[in-house]
């Protein structure tokens, strides 16, 4: 998964060290070197998936699925993981892809969501979504990261960094954030400037956040409102969701580089818990 950084209130994401070195050294384009592994072992059908809005304070978690085209055809101009984007660029390449790719397809998690089963389950949630709304089920889905939250009645393979080395998760990373931001741009209210902060916590959101309360598109069993003693008795505290550990179980990797969950029941090493998907103490720098 992404990198992650633990933030409080008062505080904003940092530069990743990925995306300041791209900044200096410009964006390389993804190629297709694991989706040519894997159409080499039978998949005709290769999913693409990738996911925006797991660290936000505010609006949904967003996973979007892409099936490129056969024959592994040049991508549009430009094509990397959008966090290497800038918005104007991303929003034309995304605009290339829609027309590009074979197929594409976008799931969604809402805030109630996330604060009922968690972010594991809300991911999941929002993946299947996604996978469903495909016009055909892929032979394989690729998916960015090293451990699988679809789940196992879907063929998924992980892929660490696949957004920065294949075409079709690097478009559903495009398209999904894209998409995201436009709907996080028409939420309101406008001192709380999701057009700007994609509900992350920027300044102007914490300001916001302090003075007004949080609003119907917040996630409420999140730490912030540890640190807002105004409205800490709006937080709302998440049960234990039965199966939620199961989907965090680590990935095994294959001398291919891809990644497969370990069968069931195999003995766990000592602190394989993914902690970046513990939603109330970390934030994706996405």
């Amino acid at each position: 998964m992404a990198a992650v950084e633990q933030l409080t209130f008062g505080t904003g994401p940092a530069v990743a060290g990925a995306a300041a070195a791209s900044a200096a050294t410009g964006p390389a384009g993804p190629g297709y070197e694991i989706e040519r592994e894997l159409a080499a072992a039978g998949a005709g059908r290769i999913a693409g998936v990738d996911e925006v809005g797991r660290g936000a304070w505010a609006g949904p978690v967003t996973v979007c699925a892409v099936i490129v085209r056969a024959g592994f055809p040049a991508p549009p101009a430009g094509l990397t993981d959008s966090k290497r984007l800038s918005p104007p660029h991303r929003t034309a390449i995304a605009g290339e892809l829609l027309s590009w790719v074979e197929a594409f397809a976008i799931g969604e998690a809402s805030p109630a969501e996330i604060d009922a089963a968690g972010m594991t389950a809300a991911l999941r949630r929002a993946a299947v979504r996604a996978l469903e709304g495909l016009p055909a089920r892929p032979d394989t889905v690729l998916l960015d990261g090293a451990h699988d939250y679809i789940g196992r009645s879907w063929p998924v393979r992980c892929a660490v960094r696949a957004d920065l080395r294949s075409v079709s998760v690097a478009a559903a990373s495009v398209i999904a954030k894209v998409h995201r931001d436009r709907l996080m741009a028409g939420l309101g209210p406008e001192e709380f400037a999701f057009a700007e902060n994609a509900g992350y916590p920027s300044p102007a959101h914490q300001e916001a956040l302090a003075a007004f309360g949080p609003t119907a598109h917040h996630r409420l069993s999140w730490s912030y409102l540890d640190d807002l003693p105004r409205w800490r008795h709006l937080k709302r505290h998440r049960p234990d969701v039965e199966g939620q550990l199961s989907l965090l179980e680590p990935a095994v990797r294959d001398p291919a580089g891809l990644a497969r969950r370990p069968p069931r029941g195999a003995v766990q090493p000592a602190g394989s818990r993914d902690e970046a998907s513990d939603a109330n103490t970390t934030v994706e720098l996405r």
